[in-house]
């Protein structure tokens, strides 16, 4: 049976594990000597070629599923420099804090509500630039620019 599954193996082009031997028939596999008596069985589907088993994908959906609740973050997951976290953060609070400080000059927020989201970004609580602009938008915390509603009041009159 051995010669035939190898045979089989060359004319099929894959290994042997990956030829079929029809149980029912194994009499005619072991009379098959020949390149072209195997070939015939393989025609008459007695001997057939297993397909390729592919990658299962159900440890990667678990694993997804276990990093969305904020598991497998530890040391040994992470990738890219161990000073890359600090350097993103410098980066993100220096852009807030531009931007709280460019509103609290042009007067659309008070002094006590900089200090406020001052403490509260320092928390890590706002993604970005874009997050603090809707959180403050929300909070009715932000004013329409002081010039303008000066400007708007003269035209009136």
């Amino acid at each position: 049976m051995n010669a035939q599954r190898k045979i089989a193996a060359k004319i099929l082009k894959c290994g042997m594990r990956r030829v079929w031997l029809d149980p029912k028939r194994l009499d005619d596999i072991s009379n098959a000597i020949t390149r072209r008596d195997v070939s015939a069985l393989i025609s008459g589907r007695i001997i057939k070629k297993i397909p390729d088993a592919g990658i299962s994908s159900g440890r990667n959906r678990l694993l997804k599923i276990q990093k969305k609740k904020g598991s497998r973050k530890g040391r040994g997951s992470r990738k890219g420099s161990r000073h890359m976290k600090k350097k993103n953060w410098i980066r993100k609070i220096r852009s807030l804090r531009r931007y709280m400080k460019l509103l609290r000059e042009k007067g659309m927020i008070t002094n006590d509500i900089f200090k406020k989201i001052y403490k509260i970004s320092m928390s890590g609580y706002f993604k970005d630039k874009g997050h603090l602009k809707i959180y403050l938008e929300r909070s009715g915390m932000l004013k329409k620019r002081v010039e303008k509603n000066v400007r708007e009041a003269e035209k009136k009159e």
